[in-house]
This record gives structure tokens, sequence and C-alpha cells, in this order.
């Protein structure tokens, strides 16, 4: 038996704040990766752990927002919570992986070509595993060729977030390919539910006070309360908003002022050709009376 499939109980509340939520989890993530090319190796793990736990946690609140106005008609709707946090920590993995390998190796080429394929796989995964948390009386099918539409989608989002990630051209740069990304993630999210289809086998009657906001609400405070914190950190470090490093890194000659550098520059040398012009001269007197 079909029922009548509603992705957009709330109208377009929830779709706009599905694609908020990506745009904000893809900004934070995509200013700590770049954050992470400007510091030295030792920082350089702890920004792209944040960028990924910052981006998977976006697109997993993305995913569950836009999740409040899916209903079905006469169908009460169930969540496991164990599946439904596997698919954040999935998401959070597989982009962490993603950004890890561009992070270290570069923007661009191979690189740039198998993070961002890990990392589309990433939110793809995150969003079928999270759909199979989702119980209800019947069973869910899906359209195969639309299915891997909305992978495609997911995985080409992802490589060109990356690769403006590592253009590293300021804040505002970072801004308009987290409000791409935001979209592209937040489009990938609804092809996939346009591939499903549910045959429901039961007769059940909703339940009281099950509707999906309901259940999701709780879920959802967790990764917001990250999102900010992440927030507070990005806002709070400078170079985050300037896009580019330290005229000198203090970490690359530690102990030593900046100042003393130039001096011993100009004199180490002179004080070489000093000491390399006197010595033949003073050969060249004591042998002068042995030649005689």
């Amino acid at each position: 038996m079909h029922n009548t499939v509603d992705g957009f109980s709330y109208g377009l509340v929830t779709p706009l704040v599905a694609y908020l939520m990506a745009c904000l989890g893809g900004a934070l993530g995509l200013r700590c990766t770049a954050r992470a090319t400007l510091v030295s190796r030792s920082w350089r793990p702890g920004w792209l752990a944040l960028g990924s736990a910052a981006i998977g946690s976006g697109i997993w609140t993305m995913h569950f927002v836009a999740m409040m106005g899916f209903t079905i008609e006469h169908t009460p709707i169930r969540y496991d919570w164990l599946m439904t946090f596997a698919s954040l920590a999935v998401a959070i993995v597989m982009v962490g992986v993603g950004i890890f390998i561009v992070g270290y190796r570069g923007a661009r080429g191979t690189a740039l070509f198998t993070g961002g394929t890990l990392t589309g796989l990433g939110i793809a995964s995150m969003h079928y595993l999270g759909m199979a948390g989702m119980h209800l009386d019947g069973q869910l099918t899906y359209n195969t060729l639309t299915v891997a539409a909305s992978v495609v989608i997911a995985m080409a989002a992802a490589t060109a977030a990356l690769w403006a990630a590592g253009q590293v051209r300021g804040f505002l740069w970072s801004v308009g390919a987290a409000l791409i990304m935001g979209l592209a993630v937040t489009g990938m999210h609804y092809t996939g539910m346009a591939a499903l289809r549910v045959h429901v086998t039961g007769t059940a009657e909703p339940s009281v006070g099950g509707s999906s906001a309901e259940l999701l609400a709780p879920m959802l405070i967790g990764p917001l309360a990250f999102l900010l914190l992440a927030g507070v950190v990005v806002l709070f470090d400078p170079l985050m908003v300037m896009g580019r490093p330290a005229v000198v890194p203090v970490e690359r000659k530690p102990g030593v002022p900046a100042h003393s550098e130039a001096p011993r520059t100009v004199r180490h040398p002179a004080h070489h050709l000093v000491r390399r012009t006197r010595r033949p001269l003073a050969h060249r007197h004591s042998r002068a009376p042995q030649n005689r």
C-alpha cells in the first residue's frame, strides 16, 4: 500500500534552516582547513580534526533538520538512536579522511580527487545510514539511478569545496564556497529523498506526541552546541579572518630574536672576507726570504 509522502510538511522552513546548517558547518570546516595550511605541522592535525567535525556535524544537522518536515500519511515514524548517531560518526570520520589528505598533500591533482571522493562518499553514507535508522510500518526502497545521481552530486560538491579551501584567499572566499557547498549538499539530500519509495505494510495510526520534530530535536542539541563552540574558536582567531600567516613564524627559530639575524648576515661575510684577504698576504711575506 502506498501512502502519501510529504517532505515539506512545514513548508519552506525546514529546507531553509537545513541549508543554513549545511552552510554553517561548511564555512567553519573550510576555514579550519584553510587555517591548517598556515600553521606548523604540530598544530595542523588539530585544525583539520576540528574542520572535519564541523563539516560532518553541519551536514548531519542539515539532514535531520530537513527530516523534521518528512511525514508519511497515517504512519508513525521512529528513529533508532544508535543508528542515527552512527551516521554522525561515519560522516565525521570519512570527511576527516578526505580533509586530512588535502591538508597534507594539497588541494590539487590526485590528492584533491581522492579527498573529494572520500568526503563525498562520507556525505552520501551519512544520508543513507541515517535513513536506515528510520523505522516505520513498511518498507523503504530506492531508485538506483537517482541514488547514483545524489552520490555524484555529493562528490562534486565536496571536491569543489576542498579545492576552494586550498586556495586560501580570505574569509569571503570561504564563505562563498560554503554557500555553494551548502546548496549542493542540500540538493543532494533532496535528490536522495526523491529516490525514496515507501511501501506501507501496517495500518497503525500515528502515535500521540510522536512528530518528527519532537523526536529529532533532542538529538540535535549536541551537534548544534559543537557548531557554536567551533564558531567561537573561529571568531577569536585573527588568522581565520585574515587568511594569511604571520610574517615570521616564531616556531621556526625558537629563542632567536628576529632582529638579530640581519646584522649577522651582513657582518659574517665581511669578517670572512677580511680574513681570507689577509692570509695570502702573510704567506707571501713569509715565503719571500726563502725564494731569494
